[in-house]
């Protein structure tokens, strides 16, 4: 067993896992009801993700390089107050869609782009909530609040009307900022490539007719010369006696 055959066998049932987590975690903090149910279910896909991560790095070769390059995943396991961090877990499905789609890598680009965006709008929101809702002078006590300011965060425009109040939502603030950068990035990039391959297409496009054009004239020009030259070998038949 290998590190990448275990991630292959593993991939899409600990997305699987992913999403029933986000399903009983959103249903705990917005329904508020079974609680204890929704908790027992966390729990379990939480010691899931702990198998997980203890059978990757026993596999990994290189364990120290493999350490350091998932800290994030370390720190949502052991930390319960970071337990919204393990639905990144979705994340990872937009990888393999992103390995079996059929469209071109811009496209793919895109889609990826907003697709983990509203996945981490969503899961700002609702971890937002969860560690504001209850706390004195907190401004974000409803989910509609929430989303509000999970998307001025993430588009980093910021009004300023909602603001969290406690460190947990501070961090998660600063996770949205971050993605919300490198959003604007990836946007920027996207559109400069689409301009540049528009401006080249049609620079080629031109270089072709101009090609053509010539290719044209050349041929007439032949045809010319061919033309002239039998117009002199006729008038020098005439000519002779």
């Amino acid at each position: 067993m290998t590190l990448d055959k275990w991630q292959r066998m593993t991939e899409w049932f600990m997305t699987a896992l992913a999403l029933v987590f986000l399903l009983a975690y959103s249903w705990e903090v917005l329904a508020r009801t079974h609680i204890l149910l929704c908790e027992t279910v966390i729990n379990i896909i939480w010691m899931a993700f702990i198998v997980d991560y203890v059978v990757s790095i026993l596999l990994a070769e290189d364990k120290k390089t493999w350490f350091k390059e998932n800290l994030l995943m370390l720190v949502s396991i052991a930390l319960p107050v970071f337990r919204p961090l393990r639905l990144l877990r979705l994340v990872a499905v937009l990888n393999v869609l992103n390995r079996t789609g059929g469209m071109a890598v811009r496209g793919r680009i895109t889609l990826y782009t907003c697709c983990s965006v509203t996945l981490l709008m969503y899961i700002g929101a609702l971890a937002e909530l969860d560690v504001e809702r209850g706390v004195p002078g907190a401004s974000i006590t409803d989910f509609g609040e929430a989303i509000w300011w999970s998307f001025v965060t993430v588009t980093t425009v910021g009004y300023g009307d909602l603001s969290p109040v406690t460190w947990q939502g501070r961090s998660i603030a600063i996770g949205l900022m971050i993605t919300g950068v490198a959003l604007i990035g990836i946007v920027t990039a996207t559109l400069a490539s689409w301009i540049v391959d528009r401006v080249r297409d049609e620079t080629d496009k031109r270089a072709d007719e101009a090609e053509s054009e010539t290719e044209q004239l050349r041929h007439n020009v032949r045809e010319l010369t061919d033309t002239v030259n039998q117009l002199r070998d006729d008038i020098a038949r005439l000519r002779r006696p």
